[in-house]
């Protein structure tokens, strides 16, 4: 699941560099937007079947794909 979600936060973020450095801060760096946030939020529960609400998150929860991966999985 962990690839998955990556590959996933890479096409969204346009970047592969999500996938290499899993500390990068997505928003602080312009990799991710609240608009493409969401847009990962539908896509993760249509691709992996993980439902996340926007409003159940802090941005700071999800600053980082590390932060992200440890959210996934804490939902599985």
């Amino acid at each position: 699941m962990e690839n998955e979600v990556l590959d996933l936060l890479a096409e969204i973020c346009e970047d592969d560099v999500v996938k290499e450095e899993l500390q990068t801060e997505l928003f602080e760096s312009g990799l991710m937007d609240s608009l493409g946030f969401a847009e990962f939020l539908v896509e993760l529960e249509d691709q992996c079947g993980v439902v996340i609400s926007p409003s159940e998150v802090e941005r700071a929860d999800i600053d980082t794909p590390e932060k992200i991966l440890a959210l996934v999985e804490a939902r599985r």
